[in-house]
């Protein structure tokens, strides 16, 4: 009897173990469903779900989930969202109610769905290897100019005219100024008080953009001026942050339509500023979304009314289409949406494969923010249209930092060809360019050659425009330098950046 009871008391603590192992795998099973469930809604509220996978654990755990838990109302002993802020900017971001009190998740919930994150997310993200065909373009000679009498200037705006074929400028003290490039002669336009980020003309007026404070602020202090017969007007609007204005008679009633985008900081506008029964303007709000920075007008479903696409690069990145049903009235489709952390910069609206509908390209690479690393998802994305206004990304080419594109057939071959400019790349890693030209070898098979120059390196571009500025019936590329440091960079390419002291570089290009 003895020697039976042995088994039998193994066998029940067996068993016992046996159901709390279970009981443990139970539990641990729950709680991962419930954090699960609590990412899929908190994470996916205001934008599409990001990848854990898509950043490493360090800046999960002390950038972004930091600034998450403060937007939901709960404070980190060693986060303050306004910290180093003016007593005016913090009024402004708390009126803003994006830092929102009381809490609106549960503390245990927070800390299950912090714990779920940091377990799930790797311990680094790594770039794709990339390796460029061409150190040299062959198709463009490099033209590198410095405006002795004004070094050191840092471009806010930087735009070809097509039809004076002059570079015109914007910098960040608020001068405005036109560069001749066959003459080799700046101009002078005007002066402002704060930074330029626009020039439009139309056939009555011309409108100058002031993006009031450059760096991040909820404090909205922008400006438009209105040049007319003679005569600047400031128009009694306060602007966040605009930092791109098209100017069109979008209602055809014979006067201007202002479309502004105010990419703002905690918030934001894409505001629409027409005329009132006065001379001057009055807002319509198409977007309270922070982060809007380019739109395009074109009528998108050929019923004979300009529509506007807009891109918005904070938050909820996405393309939207602002389709006009009457008189200014909107119908918004968001056509393309990206992960919030994907730092959406420009995009083009081009017919790529000349089926008679415009696709889309995109770069996304501004890494300006709380997540400086290298990011395999930064670059060019081209989005190819149905025919409905529907976008299938067709072609991925990775660039970190990818913050400007222009779209032409720079060869004349009959396909569309790329320049791509990166403000953020890797300057730890010489061998990663800030310029890379793509050259379009197939273009139904999304086949492109790379190339590079070593003149890329000599300063830090912010802007790129193309355009004949050298009246040869050819495109050439045009970047300016922009030398504030948004991110970490080696002193010795600060100092060759200084030492070299480039404004602007022309990539002339040598087809005729």
């Amino acid at each position: 009897m003895r020697n039976q009871a042995i088994p039998m008391r193994i066998s029940k603590t067996f068993l016992l173990i046996y159901s709390m192992a279970m009981l443990g795998v139970s539990c641990k099973d729950r709680k991962e469903q419930k954090a699960v469930a609590l990412f899929n809604s908190y994470c996916a509220t205001c934008h599409i779900k990001p990848s854990i996978q898509s950043l490493p654990k360090d800046l999960w755990k002390n950038r972004v989930l930091p600034e998450m838990g403060a937007r939901l109302g709960l404070r980190d002993t060693a986060f303050n969202p306004y910290e180093g802020r003016s007593y005016r900017d913090q009024e402004a971001m708390m009126r803003s109610g994006i830092y929102t009190l009381p809490p609106i998740i549960k503390h245990e919930d927070w800390e299950l769905l912090k714990d779920y994150i940091i377990g799930q997310a790797p311990d680094s993200v790594k770039m794709p290897p990339v390796k460029i065909a061409h150190d040299q373009l062959d198709g463009f000679l490099p033209q590198t100019i410095t405006f002795d009498s004004l070094s050191g200037l840092m471009f806010t705006y930087l735009h070809i005219d097509s039809i004076t074929q002059k570079i015109e400028l914007g910098d960040m003290s608020g001068r405005l100024l036109t560069y001749d490039y066959p003459q080799r002669k700046l101009g002078f336009l005007n002066s402002f008080p704060r930074p330029i980020t626009g020039l439009n003309r139309s056939q009555s007026a011309a409108y100058v953009t002031s993006v009031g404070k450059l760096n991040p602020s909820e404090i909205a202090s922008g400006s438009i001026f209105m040049e007319k017969a003679g005569t600047i007007t400031e128009l009694p609007l306060v602007l966040h942050r605009p930092v791109h204005t098209v100017v069109d008679d979008l209602n055809g009633d014979g006067r201007d339509e202002l479309l502004v985008s105010e990419f703002g900081y905690l918030t934001g506008k894409l505001s629409l500023l027409k005329h009132n029964d006065s001379t001057y303007f009055e807002r319509q709000v198409l977007s309270g979304l922070p982060g809007v920075i380019r739109s395009v007008i074109k009528d998108m479903n050929g019923d004979g009314k300009k529509d506007i696409v807009a891109l918005f690069s904070q938050g909820d990145e996405n393309v939207t289409i602002y389709y006009q049903l009457e008189d200014l009235k909107f119908r918004m489709d968001k056509v393309i949406r990206f992960s919030p952390i994907y730092g959406s910069s420009w995009f083009e609206l081009i017919d790529y494969d000349l089926d008679g509908d415009d696709d889309i390209i995109t770069v996304n690479g501004d890494n300006a923010d709380q997540t400086y690393i290298p990011k395999p998802y930064h670059g060019l994305r081209l989005h190819i249209n149905d025919g409905n206004n529907q976008f299938e990304e067709k072609y991925f080419y990775p660039m970190n930092g990818a913050t400007r594109v222009v779209a032409r057939d720079f060869d004349e071959d009959g396909d569309i060809d790329f320049g791509l400019l990166s403000t953020f790349p890797d300057y730890e890693n010489p061998a990663e360019p800030s310029f890379i030209y793509l050259e379009n070898k197939n273009a139904s098979a999304f086949t492109f050659e790379n190339s590079t120059l070593k003149e890329s390196n000599y300063g830090r571009w912010l802007l790129m425009d193309a355009g004949d500025v050298d009246g040869d019936g050819d495109e050439d590329i045009i970047l300016s330098s922009f030398l504030y440091s948004f991110t970490p960079v080696p002193i010795e390419k600060i100092d060759l950046w200084r030492e070299k002291g480039i404004d602007i570089m022309i990539l002339e290009n040598k087809l005729k």
